[in-house]
């Protein structure tokens, strides 16, 4: 069990500095790495105890921090869209006037 808490520990802190540096495709690849362990430790069973138990709260907060970054960037990246959208219509608007 211990060596699957350190994998958790591992994708934990990978997933970590990939939200840090906003590198939206490595965190894409750790999730999938992440539910891997998840599910290794979770078919182990209930051995491991408080320390399990600590490791997958801490990866459940990483999680909610993941979406929360993940729903800024999307309104971002939606902004960006209406304004581009925006400044293409007064373009064609202005080319249709001319």
């Amino acid at each position: 069990m211990q060596e699957a808490i350190k994998s958790l520990e591992s994708a934990r802190s990978a997933l970590r500095e990939a939200l840090e540096r906003q590198d939206w495709n490595a965190i894409g690849e750790l999730d999938s790495m992440c539910r891997a362990v998840v599910d290794e430790v979770m078919a182990q069973g209930a051995e491991g105890g408080a320390e399990l138990v600590e490791n997958l709260g801490e990866l459940l907060e990483l999680y909610r921090e993941v979406l929360e970054a993940c729903e800024k960037e999307k309104q971002q990246v939606g902004s960006e869209l209406r304004q581009l959208h925006q400044s293409t219509s007064g373009v064609k608007a202005y080319q249709a006037s001319e």
